[in-house]
């Protein structure tokens, strides 16, 4: 029998890739993603003995992640934003690695310029969430994401082609 913090470890090892997205998607300085991130890990810890549905995981953690993040940016408004390009892994294909960071900068200012919610709808989005998960993440119907999603597409589309 596992222990709550073996537990909780193991699946903060499960399911890291989604607090580094999330970080990515609210904070363009390094160290502001760096903070953020030890931030949610440590609202995930306080709110995981109340966790109760052990199905929904990955839920939680998006719900606590996003809320963490847009709560740090309302309560910090002297967090600097930078336009330099994030860190991405090192690639073999340098052209191919090019492009990837081209369109993945091109996407992620776009995704910048939106505000909280769409931010996370679209992030959501993004990992092929249902609409449902989605609506269940956010605190949202299901019809009003559909909705934000097809607005913010075409925000994206004309913020791209800006």
């Amino acid at each position: 029998m596992k222990s709550t913090k073996e537990e909780f470890l193991e699946i903060l090892s499960n399911y890291q890739g989604i607090l580094y997205k999330v970080c990515l998607i609210y904070f363009k300085n390094r160290s502001d993603r760096e903070d953020n991130f030890q931030e949610i890990v440590y609202q995930l810890w306080k709110s995981f003995p109340s966790l109760k549905n052990r199905n929904s995981i990955g839920s939680w953690i998006y719900a606590v992640a996003i809320n963490t993040s847009i709560s740090r940016i309302k309560r910090e408004t002297k967090i600097e934003y930078s336009d330099s390009v994030p860190e991405l892994p090192d690639r073999i294909n340098i052209a191919q690695t090019m492009e990837v960071q081209e369109s993945f900068q091109l996407l992620l200012d776009a995704i910048y310029q939106l505000d909280e919610i769409n931010k996370s709808i679209m992030l959501l989005y993004l990992e092929e969430k249902s609409y449902a998960e989605i609506a269940d993440i956010i605190g949202i119907s299901t019809s009003n994401v559909g909705v934000r999603i097809s607005r913010a597409k075409e925000l994206l589309k004309r913020n791209i082609k800006e």
